[in-house]
């Protein structure tokens, strides 16, 4: 798994933003400025769609006057499912969205689980990650379900703590 020191690998993904979707590296998207990654493991799901990217919607302007040029939420979903979702929960003014369909980034940061069992194959585990200039300074990984060490909240106290 990815930790503090380490580089963000450079892979192709598909970056969900206001002005479109487009192709892009991992190290280009994640790599200029104070960036908080945070991954899912599914758009629309109960969990993500109601307690963690709200989340980081209603903190959005809080991340920035802390230091953060940009919030990235990322999941193995396609980039259409991902605007999708970015549209229908209005985030796009603060957040933008990472689609990572095969998931090949989650692999490679070591964040992947197999959630077959539920029907739903490989996904990111559920993260949030501090990131500058494209070098890991945190990652926080659930480990129960539910939202507390990767929610905005907990985001906030460890920018504010650094």
């Amino acid at each position: 798994m990815i930790e503090r020191g380490n580089p963000i690998p450079a892979l192709g993904v598909k970056l969900v933003s206001k002005t479109g979707i487009e192709d892009i590296s991992s190290d280009v998207l994640l790599g200029q400025g104070k960036v908080v990654l945070f991954t899912v493991p599914g758009a629309f799901t109960p969990t993500c769609h109601v307690n963690h990217l709200p989340g980081f919607v209603a903190n959005a302007a809080k991340l920035r006057a802390a230091g953060v040029d940009r919030i990235v939420c990322a999941a193995v979903n396609d980039h259409h499912v991902m605007k999708a979702w970015a549209e229908a929960s209005g985030a796009l003014d603060d957040i933008v969205f990472l689609a990572d369909g095969n998931a090949a980034l989650a692999k490679a940061l070591g964040l992947d689980r197999d959630f077959s069992a539920s029907g739903m194959g490989i996904r990111y585990a559920r993260t949030a990650m501090i990131i500058d200039n494209g070098v890991v300074e945190a990652v926080f990984v659930e480990d129960a379900p539910g939202v507390n060490a990767s929610g905005a909240p907990a985001i906030l106290m460890a920018l504010e703590a650094a």
